[in-house]
């Protein structure tokens, strides 16, 4: 039950989590969005994909 919400949650907060470290190291602004929304994205396609047969 708990899966799917587990999947969508730690795809946002790794990928946040890696955006965060690129803002930090470039000096930038715009990868920790962009990370976390890219990690919801992923998380939800490999849930989909996981969870539908």
């Amino acid at each position: 039950m708990w899966s799917i919400p587990s999947y969508l949650l730690a795809g946002m907060i790794v990928y946040g989590a890696i955006g965060w470290l690129l803002d930090r190291w470039l000096d930038t602004s715009a990868f920790f969005p962009i990370g976390t929304v890219l990690g919801l994205m992923l998380a939800g396609y490999l849930a989909y994909r996981k969870f539908s047969r």
